[in-house]
């Protein structure tokens, strides 16, 4: 059995388990009411249980590492809250809910991972709203470039082809501009995973006017 964890630390493991996907702090704010940070963040870090990096916007975004996969199929077979136990009998029931999904889970041989997962089906127009929202969140002004990393991660798990059709469809019509990374050095795994190609070349930044 994984170390428990405090109730603020389990919920957010949660979160990040159900989303499958970088999930940032003003985000969390917005689901559990509070973000990951100080102490808790720096705990989870430590176990190696959440990978947690600064955006742009000095914020920090969250996504769970295998081990804290691991940890959050540990808590369902936990059959109970860690202590104290809250007073809610909420909680109780919803930790015989998750051992019952467990036994299931076990019984069919079927991971976490392939029960959450973070595609989601949207339409060209729902993408490219949120596209704009995620921009708009990240970006210091209007027309600034912004890490197709840090766009990526804004969009709430949205089918990576369908994210990429819609971003190659914005930068033919204008409505968006996509650009390599000057600085090659700089960029990490990270960056050539998010880049997309346009072209005949890897791109990594983009910047949108205002509509």
């Amino acid at each position: 059995m994984s170390e428990r964890l405090g109730h603020k630390e389990t919920a957010v493991m949660l979160v990040l388990m159900a989303l499958a996907r970088e999930v940032s702090n003003p985000e969390l704010k917005d689901l559990v009411g509070y973000p990951l940070d100080g102490k808790e963040r720096r705990r989870l870090n430590e176990l190696r249980l959440v990978e947690s990096r600064l955006a742009p916007k000095r914020f920090f975004v969250h996504e769970l590492t295998d081990s804290g996969w691991k940890w959050c199929a540990d808590e369902f077979a936990a059959g109970s809250p860690p202590p104290p136990v809250a007073r809610s009998t909420f909680v109780p029931a919803f930790y015989l809910l998750l051992a019952a999904l467990d036994r299931y889970l076990r019984r069919e041989n079927v991971s976490l991972a392939e029960v959450f997962t973070s595609d989601v089906e949207l339409t060209p127009g729902q993408i490219e709203e949120r596209v704009r929202a995620g921009y708009s969140k990240l970006a210091r002004s209007v027309g600034d470039w912004v890490s197709l990393v840090d766009l990526r991660a804004a969009l709430g798990g949205a089918n990576r082809a369908e994210v990429d059709a819609v971003l190659k469809e914005m930068s033919r019509t204008g409505r968006a501009n996509l650009v390599p990374e000057s600085n090659r050095k700089a960029l990490t795994d990270r960056h050539h995973a998010a880049a997309i190609r346009v072209g005949g070349e890897d791109n990594h930044l983009i910047s949108i006017e205002a509509s």
